[in-house]
């Protein structure tokens, strides 16, 4: 098969971060490829930003109404030329040798959908890079972000997430769930019996988000999301989903336990902090980061274990 790539990226009020990443594009060893450009009814348009690169790429940039990042990307897909398109988010940089390594992977293994990992950037703040630790350790997540070959099929996430036209069309793409919507892509895939396997060597630098504040509030919207997508796909369900509200409910159950004398409880999660820590600062090499990394463990836990008990119990 003739690879003839299409990059989609949705971008709402980010035009300094598609700067940055038309950048890493830029400056791609294979730049065989097009971009295509979502603008999702910004308010902070970055059409001035596309029209900079418009020399150095095929780069084609799209204006629409505000409707979601999902069926932004509907839209990307419909208006690309490609007939392999790689779904981005605005907040990642390319390695430069990303567009070759995937290519190389589909040639070798075509396979009509895969996903793959992201990393933190030696240029991300440390809160970036603790939140990243956090999202990818093999501690917090069981490694299924991409750290782990051993964690089952492979479910790719939007910010880095390969889609052939074929199964696009077959598909129909993107639902409309604002949240989750890439694991819901990716269930009608296998339902269809389209594989996602990760690709290793394909992955990007994820800045993800800034403050522990939006770090919170994004963990709730996947928290929320997890049980709306068992509820579409009931065979999906695992009771790991479930680990991040009981994780949190222990500690809580620990402090009042130990207000009463009784420690042994507190002192295991002590323990397990302390193992985050060290596993960061092997990871990152700062003391600091791995300082953080406890408090974004924590905070994805709080996050994700309250948005899914919120989901749950409190459905309308």
């Amino acid at each position: 098969m003739n690879l003839e790539i299409s990059f989609i990226v949705p971008v709402y009020n980010r035009p300094k971060e598609i700067d940055e990443l038309l950048q890493s594009l830029i400056r791609q060893t294979d730049t065989l490829f097009e971009v295509v450009l979502v603008e999702d009814g910004s308010s902070e348009k970055c059409d001035t930003i596309a029209d900079r690169y418009k020399d150095q790429l095929s780069i084609h940039y799209f204006f629409k109404e505000n409707s979601g990042a999902g069926e932004s990307r509907n839209f990307g897909m419909q208006q690309a030329s490609g007939n392999y398109f790689i779904l981005l988010d605005s907040d990642v940089l390319l390695p430069e040798h990303y567009v070759s390594e995937v290519k190389k992977a589909l040639k070798s293994n075509f396979t009509e959908a895969f996903g793959g990992p992201d990393a933190a950037h030696q240029s991300f703040t440390p809160l970036q890079k603790a939140i990243n630790y956090s999202m990818t350790s093999v501690l917090t997540t069981g490694g299924i972000r991409g750290k782990n070959k051993s964690v089952g099929t492979f479910q790719p996430r939007s910010f880095n997430f390969g889609l052939s036209r074929v199964a696009f069309n077959q598909t129909g793409g993107f639902s409309n769930l604002k949240t989750g919507e890439d694991i819901d892509l990716c269930f009608r895939l296998w339902e269809q019996g389209f594989s996602t396997p990760l690709i290793e060597k394909a992955f990007v630098y994820h800045k993800r988000r800034s403050s522990i504040r939006e770090f919170f509030y994004q963990t709730f919207g996947f928290g929320t999301a997890r049980p709306l997508l068992t509820q579409r796909f009931p065979k999906t369900a695992k009771i790991t989903y479930w680990f991040p509200s009981l994780f949190i409910m222990g500690l809580e159950l620990s402090i009042w336990f130990a207000i009463f004398g009784f420690w042994p409880l507190l002192y295991f999660y002590a323990a397990y902090l302390t193992l985050i820590f060290f596993d960061s600062l092997f990871q990152n090499k700062s003391v600091y980061v791995a300082f953080l990394s406890i408090f974004t463990s924590l905070t994805q836990f709080l996050g994700y274990g309250l948005g899914f008990l919120t989901s749950i119990f409190c459905k309308k």
